[in-house]
């Protein structure tokens, strides 16, 4: 019996898209898998950092009900850990590739059901980049909060454009979209990024940079990953 087996497979403008399960006989466990291209975007095996964007912007935000933007869906990980908070309002989460929002409305990935089963989440097809580069916020308008999980890093992106959200003159777009004492989070696979801090220090008023220690059981040892946190007082 193969190890692999796979759930969906798009061509897709970024790349071919696969969605497969595997079984990890060491581990005796199953886990979820994206691929595009050659390349593998997330695992269900790792969700550390994904919840832990969710958890601590959502404890950086202002008092009160939130409404929130999670840019990137994925496995989904990062927005169902911001349904955990009862304070959540709403939550729109934008999605680049209509396909993996099929896959959790289809039920093909662990967390779709819950997704698509909260009234307060909303799952929307968009080029989150090219709608921050646009300065128009999406209906009903400016956000408690804003997560994004898209890019691998502040300077390795899926797509050549993506870059311009990692400057001083993105980030001021992205600001724009967000309540006074509104948060902007950040998941990145590398370790902080100096340079990016102090394009983002020049945007908002305060910033940091949290790492995140995981447990890889693969290679028995710890990974880390790092939070961007920018307020908009």
């Amino acid at each position: 019996m193969s190890p692999f087996a796979e759930l969906a497979y798009h061509v897709t403008p970024l790349g071919a898209l696969s969605l497969r399960r595997r079984r990890m006989l060491a581990l005796d466990i199953e886990v979820l898998e994206v691929k595009l291209g050659e390349d593998f975007l997330m695992s269900s095996l790792f969700t550390a950092g994904e919840r832990a964007l969710a958890h601590l912007s959502v404890e950086a935000a202002p008092a009160g009900p939130l409404d929130v933007l999670v840019g990137g869906l994925g496995l989904g990980y990062t927005a169902a850990a911001v349904l955990d908070h009862e304070r959540v309002r709403s939550l729109r989460v934008i999605d680049v590739l209509p396909e993996v929002i099929a896959w959790h409305r289809d039920g093909l990935v662990d967390l779709g059901p819950r997704l698509s089963g909260d009234a307060r989440c909303a799952l929307e097809e968009g080029d989150f980049f090219a709608m921050v580069r646009s300065g128009t916020a999406p209906q009903p308008g400016r956000f408690h909060l804003i997560a994004v999980d898209i890019d691998h890093s502040t300077e390795a992106w899926l797509n050549a454009d993506n870059g311009d959200l990692y400057t001083e003159a993105g980030l001021t777009s992205l600001k724009a979209w967000l309540q006074p004492g509104g948060v902007f989070g950040l998941w990145s696979d590398a370790a902080p990024d100096a340079a990016f801090l102090a394009r983002m220090a020049a945007v908002f008023t305060k910033v940091d940079a949290e790492v995140v220690t995981f447990d890889n059981p693969l290679r028995d040892a710890q990974e880390t990953c790092t939070i961007y946190r920018g307020w908009a007082r």
